[in-house]
């Protein structure tokens, strides 16, 4: 069995808005979130997406409700807590500099972009659970058997060639990246707000096709 997944990141919050590390904490949308949640509803209404999957944290429950809401089936979407973005554990809520300086200090790196260059997406997960002094933060298997726990419901869901609609987190989205990537594209930075990623998943097999596209 062979289907699409439409990755899209939800609108901009508050968060994103005071460069805060947001994970399982959750903010509103802003209004430049609601609006260009609108725009991307805008260039999905004529997808026939056989189902509409989200996030359960609020952000991408309501892009995705704006989505559907635009869409010619009227999907009523369906939470699944598993594509929820890392849980950063101690950093929640933190400047997402300053977190990511602290969390890559002890390896000589000074951001997110410079930790994933130097050591890769997973250990980059398992460095943030290393630097929380509580240790809560997820690292890579965590997360990655959540992940897979998430795919598994979907695969229960889909049917042969459909398209399904699936709005989640930046990180999470730049994740599936750089673990299934089978197009030419960089992966430079985190996608942006309400953009496309496409991922394609053949009996359990997934490939991530486009990442990054705009919908504006």
């Amino acid at each position: 069995m062979a289907y699409q997944i439409y990755l899209v990141r939800h609108g901009r919050t508050w968060y994103n808005e005071y460069q805060k590390m947001q994970g399982w904490s959750d903010t509103p949308l802003t209004n430049d979130g609601v609006e260009v949640a609108q725009k991307a509803a805008e260039s999905l209404k004529n997808v026939n997406f056989a189902a509409a999957l989200t996030s359960d944290m609020k952000r991408a429950v309501d892009t995705c409700r704006i989505i559907t809401r635009r869409n010619r089936n009227d999907l009523v979407p369906q939470e699944l807590s598993e594509f929820r973005e890392q849980f950063y554990g101690f950093y929640e809520g933190r400047g997402i500099d300053e977190s990511w300086f602290v969390i890559g200090k002890p390896h000589h790196a000074k951001s997110f972009a410079q930790i994933v260059q130097n050591y890769g997406f997973d250990a980059t997960m398992d460095f943030v659970k290393e630097a929380d002094p509580l240790h809560d933060a997820e690292d890579a298997t965590e997360y990655w058997n959540r992940i897979e726990r998430g795919f598994k419901k979907i695969d229960q869901i889909a049917k042969d060639g459909d398209k399904i609609l699936l709005v989640t987190h930046s990180i999470t989205i730049l994740g599936l990246a750089y673990r299934y990537k089978a197009g030419d594209f960089e992966l430079n930075d985190v996608p942006a707000n309400a953009s496309l990623t496409m991922l394609e998943r053949d009996n359990g097999v997934n490939r991530v096709t486009k990442y990054n596209q705009s919908l504006l």
